[in-house]
């Protein structure tokens, strides 16, 4: 589908910001199913299976990052790249080839967990039952990989609804349904149902976006015959978005799996639900960064650096305006809101609340990340983040026996508010571009006024 793209920064706003609230829309749906999704898991299931569950889903999603190959992240360089450059084939190439390299790398990496898990099961002598919630994990990790790059890949192209819907809401509402039907008929989900009732629901829900792209007209096609001349040509770069975003979502997932391993898994449920509600506070920032990374990545590339400011400005002011207001209702009613999970959750409220320190700072420092990915300083990336979340790491090894939960939350929120600062502050200096609230400094504030009041009228 083509449509033609603004040139002047009136419009340009406009565009990012109207697709903005369309895809906020989208998310704000999406937390409540995705809430209460984990809510009806947990009242319906034991706290032991589900820490296995949470345990299993985090390990999931961690391991779905490395299978998608940071091509999530490559489309939404490449394709508006191609395209601005008016090289529709290759741009369809680079796409076709992302999906035939997910899916190779998503069929490899399950299959290796599903063969460490057995190959630990006979060094350990376990029963191969109180181990199979792992390899109920594995079966969601392809899943996972291509919806997290057909969502991508539909953004690039310009869809909101499409690259959303399918994932977003039809998935994260038919398990919840699921689940409370089979509870009122008295059937409860251990750990491994629950994993593999999440892995069929969402690879139905990839059916219908498959479905949905064709009927619209993007491009969905599959080519495993342009895998090779791809990886020789962008392999290099793609390795660096694959790190880059491994990084980034091992510092929202490996507390959770670390949780797990160190201490228990009911431990690990209670970290994971206060984990996921800190995380509605980034749901704002997260939405626009989605329309946005496209546009920076076309206009920055152009030389439009104005532009490229503008729409970074608009989705930091955005996205901490609506941090800050969730930060004050969990500082208010976090126990509360945490009791929906069940009253022994309700304890949670200063994990909770360490949680969503650290992430109130990422939403004032912006879209760092995808400002220095869609620059062309994804190694710089890694290089600044990667290093302190590593550091991070080694200190919950030797933090989480200690002080448990309580510590590994600490270590998580310094760790993420020095990260931020870092990437921030590089981001500023050497790409031009301020991502943190201070931003608009470079922004002609008299048209950006005029275009939303312009808006508002409308």
């Amino acid at each position: 589908m083509n449509k033609s793209e603004p040139t002047d920064l009136k419009s340009i706003v406009m565009q990012g910001f109207k697709k903005s609230i369309a895809s906020l829309l989208v998310k704000i749906v999406t937390a409540g199913l995705t809430y209460l999704m984990f809510v009806i898991l947990s009242r319906t299931m034991s706290e032991k299976f589900y820490g296995q569950f949470a345990f299993g889903f985090a390990l999931a999603t961690i391991l779905a990052v490395a299978a998608s190959a940071g091509q999530e992240v490559a489309i939404l360089r490449f394709w508006p790249e191609e395209i601005g450059k008016k090289l529709r084939k290759k741009a369809n190439e680079a796409l076709s080839a992302g999906w035939a390299l997910v899916i190779i790398a998503g069929i490899i990496i399950s299959l290796s967990l599903i063969a460490i898990t057995m190959l630990f099961n006979l060094a350990t002598s376990h029963e191969l039952t109180s181990l199979s919630f792992i390899m109920a994990a594995a079966s969601l990790i392809l899943p996972l990989a291509m919806a997290e790059y057909g969502s991508s890949a539909l953004r690039a192209q310009g869809s909101v609804w499409a690259a959303l819907t399918p994932r977003d809401i039809l998935w994260k509402a038919s398990v919840p349904i699921v689940v409370w039907v089979l509870f009122f008929y008295g059937i409860k989900l251990n750990g491994t149902q629950a994993l593999l009732l999440a892995s069929f629901t969402l690879s139905l829900a990839m059916i219908v976006q498959f479905m949905i792209a064709k009927y619209l007209g993007y491009q969905t096609q599959i080519h495993f015959s342009s895998l090779k001349p791809y990886i020789k040509k962008r392999g290099k770069i793609s390795f660096w978005f694959l790190i880059s975003t491994l990084v980034d979502t091992a510092a929202l997932n490996i507390d959770i799996v670390l949780v797990g391993l160190l201490i228990a898994s009911e431990s690990a449920g209670l970290y994971f639900n206060a984990f996921r509600t800190a995380g509605l506070i980034t749901l704002f920032m997260y939405a626009i960064t989605l329309v946005i990374a496209p546009m920076v990545s076309r206009h920055f590339h152009a030389g439009e650096i104005e532009k490229a400011q503008a729409v970074t400005s608009l989705c930091t002011w955005a996205g901490f305006i609506f941090s800050l207001g969730i930060f004050t209702i969990y500082l208010l009613f976090g126990d509360l809101i945490l009791s929906l999970f069940g009253a022994s959750y309700a304890e949670g409220k200063i994990i909770l609340l360490l949680l969503s320190a650290g992430l109130l700072v990422d939403a004032a420092t912006g879209p760092t990340r995808i400002v220095m990915v869609m620059t062309g300083h994804e190694r710089q990336y890694v290089a600044i983040f990667g290093s302190i979340m590593l550091i991070s790491f080694a200190i919950l090894l030797i933090v989480i026996p200690i002080y448990g939960i309580i510590g590994a939350a600490i270590v998580n929120m310094i760790a993420r508010i020095i990260a931020q600062s870092a990437i921030a502050i590089y981001a500023k200096k050497k790409i031009g571009l301020n991502t943190s609230i201070w931003g608009f400094g470079g922004v002609n504030f008299k048209e950006l006024a005029i275009s939303l009041k312009q808006s508002i009228k409308k």
